[in-house]
């Protein structure tokens, strides 16, 4: 059984669509990161990041196993299910680069968009600009790499299960899916699965309010520490 610690955003939504996906046996134990749940000791052990989602797969061999970072969840199930990820060398790294993509480039740019765009206590035009227009490059790049084809490694993979659910908030990010028909057209072609209607239903964004926000913004080393004492 797969024990996912988790919290309804995208990051926590990629996994949840994988076990929907792969029929996988599951428990959601929920991780309330507005109330800093995610700097309590027991949840450190799983992830020293303090950040959702992690897992722990109590069926590991050996014993169980602990995971944190979502691209690792992603590709350890992958691996562990022998599905939505080939075996063939090329196709292998033709999904690998793509889930990297997400996980190195439209994430942390989406989080940079949503933050200068609505949380940030004081309007930063430059900051704004920057972060949509990165946005905007990014859905442009998804957007010809899905010109030709269903799915954003050929067939569907990890890769299409860690972009989707960053595209979902399109409109934090300053962005209108009728500006990239491909984009859209594969959006809604994955929204219609019926594991990732189940996975979106399941985990459903939960927007914070700017109070509840207060908690993740200016962290650093020593007030990490105080979360966790």
């Amino acid at each position: 059984m797969i024990e996912l610690f988790f919290f309804p955003s995208p990051n926590g939504l990629k996994v949840l669509i994988f076990l929907e996906e792969a029929g996988l046996d599951y428990r959601l134990t929920p991780v309330d990161i507005a109330a800093g749940e995610q700097f309590a000791p027991g949840f450190l052990t799983l992830s020293p990041n303090n950040k959702i989602p992690a897992i722990r797969d109590h069926a590991a061999a050996g014993g169980p196993l602990d995971l944190f970072e979502s691209g690792a969840i992603l590709e350890y199930l992958a691996e562990k299910t022998g599905r939505f990820l080939p075996a063939a060398t090329r196709a292998r790294y033709t999904v690998k680069q793509w889930l990297y993509w997400q996980v190195a480039s439209l994430g942390p740019m989406a989080g940079q968009a949503h933050h200068f765009r609505a949380f940030a206590p004081q309007p930063v035009p430059y900051a704004i600009e920057r972060y949509t227009d990165e946005m905007n490059r990014l859905y442009g790049v998804l957007n010809t790499r899905l010109a030709q084809r269903r799915f954003v490694a050929n067939d569907y993979s990890i890769a299409d299960m860690a972009i989707w659910p960053w595209i979902a908030p399109c409109e934090r990010q300053g962005q209108d899916l009728d500006d990239f028909e491909h984009v859209r057209d594969w959006f809604e072609r994955l929204k219609a699965r019926p594991a990732i209607a189940r996975a979106a239903a399941l985990g459903k964004e939960r927007l914070l309010s700017p109070e509840e926000y207060t908690v993740l913004l200016n962290q650093t080393s020593k007030t990490a520490d105080q979360f966790r004492q």
